[in-house]
């Protein structure tokens, strides 16, 4: 489960090295090589809370294996792609086979805790954050080493060893029963439709009429557990508010209006769909998750506004090379990964989110002293201060959507954890287009670190006003 959680991580951090190359490779500037960034985190954000609610209802290990699989043949795609336009439809596919990862670990730490009656994940929960952040850190490093051993197209086919491996370990190690792993235990195939021929009163049916009738009432009920329309209209709303994002423009007014259209017909629809796709009378109830959520939006405003601008800014601002500037960012990793391992034994999640919230604000007010003239030191130390909210931050809100989401949906709840992170990404993004414009100047540095400054107050305010977290101090503790 490790194995497939990084996946996705790996193919975020890895392209960073790479989009340069490539574009040489095409002829294609910096504004289309882009889309390999963004095609990746469209797809991705679209694609967790579906595969996660399809994982809840089938359970990790088909959904793991399937996109799992998925990865591979992307890695090929992307290694022969004649084109920018097939390279970035490699990407999608990577969006789309990495998506099972992360609500899969979650769902089988659930289904495991049913198992065995024990419920205590945080080893687990620490290793999974933990090893994102390691990928993080060594992404870059390993893009460079590929790249400078085979060239840019090794950075996909990298793919292809490692959806191999997670493959062959989901099929060897993963339970064959996991959540609703099965058609009988998803409802398919019975209940009343399906009642026995003794309890009706009336002979059994024999022949190709019946299977075929079978068949027919057991793809109704699937249709009814998957929520087709309920997904399509989410798709809808979220790619067209991603796209905004991306394009903060006037002559994009149009995205906005299809967002909102398409967010009340999936609002209609979830709301009178007997099996939604995404539960919302239970999400409008779960007042704690929907602040967690809440905090991963905002959260990860500051967390990629300070990967991508900050970093941009020292390379033209400051005046590192790429290389420095990406070895500027190191301490930021290595020290979210202790921080990670130090908080992960301790219970509860409150304590980890203050410490998360404290170390934003600090970081960003340490981002406003600084200008051209600074010190190397001060843009090391700024790394430093950054990594204690990466490993607190992320750890918590994994911890956070485990024990608040409903047992039966934590895939899709996991997923929907991702989605809100990524929409923080685009947010960060657009942010720092707005405040560097034409160039990362430190005048635009210190419009994005007020933006940033005001995502960590917010993010303060909802952990200091959500009543429900030192209740969750106990609840790892009982299955």
């Amino acid at each position: 489960m490790m194995l497939g959680s990084v996946l996705n991580p790996i193919n975020s951090t890895i392209i960073a090295v790479a989009l340069v190359p490539i574009g040489r490779a095409f002829g294609a500037p910096p504004s289309q090589t882009a889309w390999l960034v963004s095609a990746l985190y469209l797809a991705t954000a679209l694609g967790q809370p579906v595969v996660g609610r399809l994982i809840d209802i089938f359970g990790p290990r088909r959904l793991f294996l399937l996109s799992t699989g998925l990865v591979g043949v992307a890695g090929v795609v992307g290694t022969l792609a004649p084109n920018l336009g097939v390279l970035v439809a490699a990407r999608v596919l990577l969006g789309f086979g990495t998506c099972a990862g992360y609500p899969a670990a979650m769902a089988l730490l659930r289904s495991e805790a049913a198992r065995t009656g024990k419920d205590s994940p945080a080893g687990v929960l620490t290793a999974l954050a933990v090893a994102n952040q390691t990928i993080a850190v060594v992404g870059p490093l390993l893009g460079g080493l590929v790249i400078g051993l085979g060239g840019w197209r090794f950075t996909f086919a990298l793919n292809i060893p490692l959806a191999a491996a997670a493959v062959a370990l989901g099929a060897l190690r993963l339970p064959k029963q996991g959540g609703l792993d099965t058609a009988a235990e998803a409802g398919i195939g019975s209940g009343p439709e399906t009642g026995s021929a003794s309890e009706s009163g009336s002979a059994p049916e024999s022949g190709s009429g019946s299977a075929s009738k079978s068949g027919s009432r057991a793809g109704r009920q699937l249709a009814r557990q998957i929520d087709l329309p309920g997904m399509a209209l989410f798709a809808a709303m979220l790619f067209s508010l991603l796209l905004f994002l991306m394009n903060l423009h006037a002559s994009t007014w149009y995205l906005p209006v299809i967002t909102l259209a398409a967010g009340a017909a999936f609002a209609v629809r979830e709301l009178r769909a007997a099996t939604p796709f995404i539960d919302l009378r239970v999400l409008g109830g779960n007042a704690p998750l929907l602040a967690t959520y809440g905090r991963s939006l905002v959260a990860y405003v500051v967390s990629y506004a300070f990967l991508y601008g900050f970093t941009q800014w020292t390379e033209e601002g400051y005046g590192l090379s790429p290389f420095h500037a990406g070895l500027v960012q190191i301490p930021m990793f290595l020290v979210g990964i202790g921080v990670s391992v130090t908080v992960g034994r301790r219970d509860g999640v409150l304590g980890k989110l203050l410490l998360g919230a404290v170390g934003q604000i600090a970081a960003c007010a340490l981002m406003l002293t600084l200008g051209a003239g600074s010190p190397l030191w001060a843009l090391v130390l700024l790394a430093v201060v950054f990594g204690v909210p990466q490993g607190s931050n992320s750890l918590a809100l994994q911890n956070s959507v485990y024990f608040q989401s409903d047992p039966e949906r934590t895939g899709s709840s996991a997923g929907l954890l991702r989605t809100f992170a990524y929409v923080g990404s685009m947010i960060a993004s657009s942010a720092t287009a707005a405040s560097f414009g034409d160039h990362a100047s430190t005048a635009g540095m210190h419009r994005l670190a007020w933006i940033m400054l005001a995502a960590g107050v917010l993010y303060l305010l909802i952990t200091v006003l959500d009543r429900s977290l030192p209740r969750l101090a106990h609840r790892g503790r009982t299955p």
